[in-house]
Order: structure tokens, then C-alpha cells, then sequence
């Protein structure tokens, strides 16, 4: 069972250290629990005045603000993790004192990470594929001569053929199934 003081134990770790802290893997259960506890106390108490009513509701509000504000300090220690991570290639650093939550948040950022520093990469070295207007495709069955979104004359194509066609008319035509990227 959790109590108010380990719930403030754990922020107060968390806001004094530059790593991320062990919790136990059943912290946000036990947290959440003892959240709808006080809850159910503080409205079952009949006199909204008195003392322990109002201990009750202050030690709720505490608890929640110390809770978010753990999550927020873990969240951002991870943002960190997941910076030095992308910079060193090293991403098993405090991967222990994670919970399996914050570990997928972790793994996911580092996967974003990857894909943006590819992209710009690749726009870096000059390749240029958002400027490409076309995509080349195999045709699926034969297709008479058609006009164009641009209103120039296309085709006819027959079933195999691979032709390098408009991104745009490509799209219709593979969305048609009359073709395939490749």
C-alpha cells in the first residue's frame, strides 16, 4: 500500500537528481489506487468542514500536482536520454530505473530520431526525392490512351509495361489496382 510521503518521497528524488530513480514497476497502479481512495473517502465524509475532510482533499490535490509533476521530470529526463542517445549511439543509459511505459516511449522517440536524422541526411547530401514528380510503375492490365491531370494524352499501356507517369496519375491508377508501384 502507498502512502502520501512515499508519493512525495519519489518526486522529491526525482526533482533532486539528474538520473532517472527507481520506482517500483507497480508505482502508477499503486499511485492511481491510492488516488481513488482518498477520493472515495473525501466524498463519503459527511461534513465537508470539517478537519479530516479538508486533510483529506489537500492530501489528494498534494498528491496528484506531486504525481504529475514526477511524471513530468521522468518525461523530460527521458527527452534527455533519448537526445544523448541519438548523438552517441548509447541508449542503454538508466534503462533499468524506466517503467515499461516510459522503455516504449524511449524506444519510439529513438526510432523518430533515426528517421528524422536520415531525412535530413538525405537533404543534406542533395538528394532530391521530394522535388521527383514522377514514380515508376508496372501496369496490371492493359489501359487505352487517356487524358492526363496535366490534359496531355497518356497511353495506351499495355500489362507489364513500366512506364514513369505523374505522381498524381500514378496514385489513381495504382489505387485502381490497373497498377503497381515499383
Amino acid at each position: 500500500m502507498i502512502t502520501y510521503k512515499d508519493i512525495y518521497d519519489a518526486a522529491k528524488k526525482e526533482r533532486y537528481s539528474e538520473s532517472l530513480q527507481p520506482i517500483s514497476k507497480t508505482f502508477v497502479k499503486d499511485v492511481v489506487k491510492y488516488l481513488k481512495e482518498k477520493k472515495e473517502v473525501s466524498s463519503e465524509e459527511g461534513d465537508l468542514f470539517s478537519d479530516n475532510s479538508i486533510k483529506t482533499k489537500k492530501q489528494l490535490e498534494n498528491a496528484t500536482t506531486l504525481f504529475q509533476e514526477l511524471l513530468r521530470r521522468r518525461r523530460k529526463k527521458i527527452l534527455n536520454l533519448v537526445l544523448i542517445a541519438s548523438e552517441t549511439g548509447i541508449s542503454k543509459q538508466d534503462f533499468n530505473n524506466m517503467l515499461a511505459i516510459e522503455k516504449s516511449l524511449f524506444e519510439e522517440l529513438i526510432i523518430c530520431f533515426e528517421k528524422s536524422d536520415k531525412e535530413l541526411g538525405r537533404i543534406f547530401n542533395g538528394d532530391k526525392n521530394e522535388d521527383q514528380k514522377n514514380d515508376l510503375i508496372v501496369f496490371l492490365e492493359d489501359i487505352k490512351e487517356f487524358i492526363g491531370l496535366d490534359g496531355k494524352k497518356m497511353g495506351g499501356f499495355s500489362k507489364g509495361q513500366i512506364a514513369n507517369i505523374p505522381k498524381e496519375t500514378a496514385k489513381i491508377l495504382i489505387d485502381d489496382g490497373k497498377a503497381e508501384l515499383i
